[in-house]
């Protein structure tokens, strides 16, 4: 393009600075060169780690989602027991229950912790310790994440400030340029009419005229195409800045919905907070050895109901030793029924999510590959070696 194409060319209006929802991905392509080998392979792959990174998660997700389902499945085949078969299996749990109680009687009140605490972590017993790990490492890692993308919206904030700056100075350089030719028209035609009406000898106007705005253009012009170059700078830099951000993105609420999943699953609100109920209960666990007796006839009253169960089409059994008063009280049912529906929930969201990530990601990549049938063996070859379709 010229440079007075450039110089009274259309431009683009100044973009509105976006304060971007940190879970939206965004694509922007506007500034991707597609013929450019570099930046077409870059967004492509950027699009492909993104599925990648997708796909993981889903993977991780649905082992979850197929037990806490299967917990789910347990229930409904207890509930469908016929009535004899359901109160032997209650009669069981009435006895599991008494026995439990009867520990509580000893333990009066020298309990550190409230009993719901207590089953709460003895139910998760084998899991806690990995919990609070993986809390602190959800907790860590989210604070890294927000950093970033803090770092991040600030970078793409002064970006932005300089663009319209740039798109700013290259509007009065037009200006200028208008002042210029107009200032060198009107004397152009003073001169004209000095040099034939007066009959004057303007030749030295004419030069001076003529010099004087053969050195305005060629400043103007050295400072608009210096504008100009900048102002790509900042506008690939934008881009790669918002290809960045849809990284941090996704890890950002993946790792969030964990947290989120972990907080529901052990019923706490950070890691700290798990790690204290933990050491509560290894105390608390200690103390207890003394009634190892009547400790001794839970479990085996325990073990009774789980082959019990085993008789019946329930997958994990050992579930429900924790449980004999959902066995015994609807109400419980409805309760333990609602905190595995609520996980089921949260991992179906996170499940949702991702696929959408990975969909979205999909349909960009194959949009391009419609608009560039040039590329688009390359493209697919791309696809394949991510193994993603």
């Amino acid at each position: 393009m010229g440079f007075w194409s450039r110089l009274f060319g259309k431009k683009k209006k100044v973009r509105e600075q976006v304060q971007e929802d940190w879970e939206n991905i965004v694509y922007d392509r506007d500034d991707v060169n597609f013929q450019d080998e570099e930046q077409r392979s870059r967004y492509i792959t950027n699009c492909l780690e993104q599925m990648a990174e997708a796909s993981k998660e889903i993977n991780l997700l649905t082992g979850e989602y197929g037990l806490v389902t299967s917990y789910l499945t347990d229930m409904e085949e207890i509930e469908a027991l016929p009535e004899e078969e359901r109160e032997g299996l209650n009669k069981i749990a009435r006895q599991l229950l008494a026995q439990e109680q009867e520990c509580e009687r000893y333990r009066g009140k020298e309990n550190r912790m409230s009993d719901n605490d207590f089953y709460q972590i003895r139910k998760q017993e084998d899991e806690v310790q990995e919990g609070i790990g993986k809390l602190k490492e959800c907790e860590d890692y989210g604070a890294l994440v927000r950093q970033d993308l803090k770092r991040l919206d600030r970078e793409r904030s002064a970006y932005e400030y300089r663009r319209a700056e740039l798109e700013t100075m290259l509007n009065n350089f037009r200006g200028m340029s208008v002042i210029f030719i107009t200032a060198f028209t009107v004397c152009m035609v003073l001169l004209v009419i000095l040099q034939f009406a007066l009959e004057m000898d303007t030749r030295m106007g004419y030069l001076l005229a003529v010099g004087a705005v053969v050195v305005a253009v060629a400043i103007l012009f050295l400072k608009y195409t210096d504008g100009e170059r900048e102002l790509g700078r900042v506008e690939r830099a934008i881009n790669k800045l918002i290809l960045l951000q849809n990284k941090v993105k996704i890890r950002y609420v993946n790792n969030r919905n964990l947290q989120e999943y972990l907080r529901i699953k052990y019923d706490a609100e950070s890691a700290a907070a798990l790690e204290k109920l933990w050491n509560q209960y290894l105390q608390e666990r200690e103390e207890r050895k003394e009634f190892a007796e009547a400790e001794a006839q839970t479990e085996y009253f325990q073990k009774l109901m789980v082959s019990r169960m085993k008789n019946y089409r329930v997958n994990s059994p050992e579930r429900w030793i924790s449980h004999p008063e959902a066995l015994l009280d609807p109400r419980e049912m409805v309760e333990v029924r609602h905190g595995l529906i609520l996980r089921r929930q949260t991992l179906r969201k996170q499940l949702e999510y991702n696929n959408g990530v990975a969909d979205t990601a999909r349909k960009e990549i194959m949009d391009i590959v419609e608009k560039y049938p040039a590329y688009a063996g390359e493209i697919l070859a791309m696809m394949d070696k991510y193994d993603v379709e």
